[in-house]
């Protein structure tokens, strides 16, 4: 199969009747679509000649934190994924770490995946017909992007955005920082999707820092 085809397998919307939504960050709701879905997409592009392993993953008290890396066509994205700890209301015992790292797996795949050009709608509108992120009040007008939104693949010009891309260390401090002040991670990625018009994973290392300093400073 030839690579235009490939592509276009891969960006082709969703059917809307396996769009689902739950509740997000201020007030709106989030769109998501099932991982076994996205492999059935990688499936139908690469006729399953692609693999998916996880790099590392971290556990705390409240989510599981995985690394994955997508490896498809000869090309290889990473990314981060997460799931909250489901805890027994009344024990507040771990029901299923296995579970929680799971689905913090799957979400991990999904994310390498949309780097790949699958769901790329789920996120809104593509990133260059999205408005630019507001300044934080500088008197500098709009703020300019970087052009490290995710990216619809089929180019092997992903490793400045990958060595560009946030630090573990810096995951790890931004969830720390967040937990401390009670904000969740989809209050997270509305934050960074308000601010850069991605969600958090996907952010670099600058602006990683500033996200850093707006909540020692919350």
């Amino acid at each position: 199969m030839n690579e235009n085809k490939i592509r276009q397998i891969l960006e082709q919307p969703f059917d809307p009747s396996l769009i689902k939504t739950r509740p997000g960050s201020f007030g709106q709701d989030l769109s998501y679509v099932e991982g076994h879905e996205y492999i059935k997409r990688l499936n139908e592009a690469y006729d399953g000649q692609w693999s998916f392993d996880v790099v590392s993953h971290e556990v705390d008290d409240k989510e599981a934190i995985v690394v994955g890396k997508l490896t498809a066509g000869g090309i290889v994205k990473s990314a981060f994924g997460g799931s909250d700890i489901k805890r027994a209301k009344e024990s507040g015992e771990i029901i299923s770490l296995a579970d929680d790292l799971k689905a913090a797996a799957t979400d991990s795949l999904k994310k390498c995946a949309s780097l790949f050009g699958v769901g790329l709608h789920l996120y809104g509108d593509s990133p260059s017909e999205k408005s630019a992120p507001k300044n934080s009040g500088n008197g500098n007008g709009a703020a300019k992007t970087n052009g490290n939104a995710p990216s619809n693949g089929g180019n092997n010009g992903n490793n400045g955005e990958e060595k560009n891309r946030l630090s573990s260390r810096q995951l790890g401090m931004i969830l720390g920082l967040a937990r401390e002040r009670q904000i969740n991670r989809d209050k997270l990625n509305g934050m960074t999707d308000e601010r850069f018009n991605r969600p958090l994973e996907f952010i670099t290392k600058s602006e990683a820092s500033w996200l850093i300093q707006e909540l020692q400073a919350a």
